[in-house]
């Protein structure tokens, strides 16, 4: 993509986020509406997906979609009823289950997701490695201060 990139302000790179933030959140609900979910329950589920062999706890959920422990059980129960996850109990303690993704949910997410994130990987091999490492850390940084602001400033 050399000679496309120009330079830009802050402000315009909000802007620039603010619009993307915006598209993304009409795709979640999209992409929740095909798996017959909710907004909330397909983060949770999609967060289950992303741990792969290890499964999380309500806690876990409860964090990631900053929403109360009790709210998880319900949404743990929806994505159950769904046939997208198991609860496991705790091999450690026994009053906690682990949450672990059903394998043929991950065929229903790749369904859904798949063409999207194609496009985001063409999208991205337009950039040079090192553009996208310095992509991969804004997000991860943004999503960490995004959280730390919940964390601060919302109740769950």
């Amino acid at each position: 993509m050399e000679g496309r990139h120009r330079s830009a302000s802050g402000a315009e790179a909000l802007a620039a986020m603010d619009d993307l933030v915006a598209a993304s959140i009409a795709g979640q609900q999209e992409f929740a509406r095909n798996l017959g979910l909710n907004i909330t329950d397909l983060l949770c589920f999609t967060h289950v997906l992303a741990a792969g062999d290890s499964p999380v706890t309500a806690g876990d959920l409860a964090g990631r979609a900053h929403v109360t422990t009790g709210a998880v059980t319900g949404i743990v129960n929806r994505l159950e009823r769904g046939g997208l996850v198991t609860r496991r109990p705790d091999p450690v303690d026994r009053r906690r289950v682990r949450i672990v993704a059903v394998p043929a949910a991950a065929e229903r997410v790749e369904a859904v997701y798949g063409p999207y994130g194609a496009r985001l990987t063409e999208l991205f091999a337009e950039y040079t490695p090192d553009e996208v490492a310095v992509l991969a850390d804004w997000f991860t940084r943004a999503a960490a201060l995004t959280r730390s602001y919940l964390d601060d400033s919302c109740e769950p």
